[in-house]
């Protein structure tokens, strides 16, 4: 075999489709987890800046900033090592399927492991499908800040009572309602969101909405990658156990008939004598 032909066998034996998923997660997780953990702490520095001015109102807010990173690094370290375990299984599904590096065989044991994968992946997939919808949050706030201040500089010149175009943190939750000030109005919100904090914070939630996005699609490609891999898993034992069935019948045939003639022949030799 030549160097080109074992290049083509070896180009043959790798899951493309569970390497451009786990590309994909790396990216998407990437993005959502380091993206988000400076957004929140961003969010603690505008909150403690701008709109409370006790440090007993914000309290629980920086307890919850903390924990959320927590979760972060442990969001990133699992999926590091579930991605480089599902790549793992797509080399070995595909090796099993092709046949590509000698005698792989896709046993019972190999075939729970699949069902295991897809069955996790698919929760994994339903809880991320929350933390989608849960990244898009902030963008929500922050967009209608950034709306409201656009709409007090169009005004500015022309109305008056800007004053009570504000932004209320702590009608999202995020303040409690005795906060004070806990709002920004005017043109101080105007001078806000010309802050370079606050349109870094707003670029860092895009992005990692954007990962949290892009690490959903991957979970969804991996589960559809599992999935044809365990049926051709699957088709390919059935295959074997047919072509087994069939060569032991085929022997079995063969001796009979052996056995017919040499019979035969016997029959014949005893006539003649």
């Amino acid at each position: 075999m030549g160097c080109y032909e074992c290049c083509v066998k070896c180009l043959g034996g790798i899951p493309y489709a569970s390497l451009f998923a786990t590309l994909l997660c790396f990216t998407g997780v990437a993005l959502f987890c380091g993206c988000g953990h400076q957004a929140l702490t961003e969010t603690e520095r505008l909150i403690e800046t701008y709109f409370s001015r006790n440090l007993q109102d914000y309290t629980s807010l920086a307890y919850i900033i903390v924990y959320f990173q927590y979760i972060i690094y442990g969001t990133a370290s699992f999926f590091f090592l579930y991605c480089i375990i599902l790549l793992a299984e797509g080399f070995y599904t595909t090796s099993a399927v092709k046949e590509t590096f000698g005698n792989f065989r896709s046993t019972l044991c190999g075939r729970c492991l699949s069902t295991t994968f897809i069955a996790v992946t698919y929760l994994l997939a339903v809880i991320w499908l929350l933390v989608f919808a849960c990244a898009a949050l902030p963008v929500y706030i922050f967009y209608n800040m950034s709306s409201t201040c656009q709409t007090i500089t169009i005004l500015s010149e022309t109305s008056s009572g800007l004053n009570q175009l504000c932004v209320d943190a702590r009608q999202y939750g995020v303040l409690p309602w005795n906060a004070t000030p806990g709002k920004v109005c005017g043109m101080t919100l105007v001078a806000v969101c010309k802050t370079k904090e606050f349109d870094m914070t707003f670029d860092l939630y895009i992005a990692a909405f954007a990962g949290a996005g892009a690490t959903l699609v991957a979970l969804i490609h991996f589960l559809m990658t599992l999935s044809a891999n365990w049926a051709y898993s699957k088709d390919s034992w059935k295959v074997r156990l047919y072509n087994s069935i069939r060569v032991k019948e085929t022997q079995e045939l063969e001796e009979i008939l052996k056995s017919s003639r040499n019979g035969t022949t016997s029959s014949n030799e005893i006539e003649k004598a």
